[in-house]
């Protein structure tokens, strides 16, 4: 079973996803902003982090950051999620380190595929 953290600031889309992984076999965390998410991610060793790329606080791009920058995770997939699809947003989460770029919307069977696709190539 993969354990997954969300972290999410739309509650639907949220339990949407979480719902989604969760029948798939995942079991998933969710967290609703960016404050805390890299100690958690240290302390709780998830086999994959979804990340929302606007969060409240602490933004999605500076916990990417905070995780790559501990070489402890260096290898740990994160998927970052945004409703703003324009290419300086994916420059800069590739820049950071992300393993994959999604935007919302995004297909059910999308988002199970790219989880097992992260998950599986760890």
């Amino acid at each position: 079973m993969a354990r997954v953290l969300l972290v999410e600031d739309e509650p639907n889309i949220s339990e949407a996803i979480r719902f989604i992984l969760s029948r798939d076999g995942c079991d998933v965390t969710v967290r609703s902003d960016g404050a805390g998410v890299v100690d958690l991610v240290r302390s709780d060793r998830p086999d994959l982090v979804i990340l929302d790329l606007m969060l409240p606080g602490v933004s999605g791009l500076e916990v990417l950051s905070g995780i790559r920058a501990d070489p402890a995770m260096a290898d740990l997939p994160v998927m970052m999620l945004t409703a703003k699809g324009n290419g300086r947003d994916r420059e800069a989460a590739e820049r950071a380190g992300v393993s994959r770029f999604m935007t919302k919307p995004f297909s059910n069977d999308e988002m199970r595929a790219a989880v097992r696709d992260l998950v599986q190539a760890r």
